[in-house]
């Protein structure tokens, strides 16, 4: 999963304007109470982090879409 895919994810569920605040703000449990932003500055796993907020925030499964992976040659 890129960030940049990552980053529509969070603009999908909670909003352009919120999806900054809730990355950058909401301690996430499942990531050891740090933030999504922390998480990913501190080299953790794209997919990680998104799979944690899903948890952590209570986003429906139906709205958990992760992009498929890319296929190898």
């Amino acid at each position: 999963m890129r960030l940049s895919e990552f980053w529509g994810l969070m603009e999908r569920e909670f909003g352009s304007g919120y999806a900054s605040i809730v990355a950058g703000s909401q301690a996430l449990g499942s990531l050891g109470g740090r933030t999504a932003d922390q998480s990913l500055e501190g080299g953790e796993k794209v997919r990680l982090v998104w799979e944690a907020i899903c948890r952590d925030m209570d986003v429906p499964p139906e709205h958990q879409e992760l992009p498929d992976p890319p296929r190898r040659a």
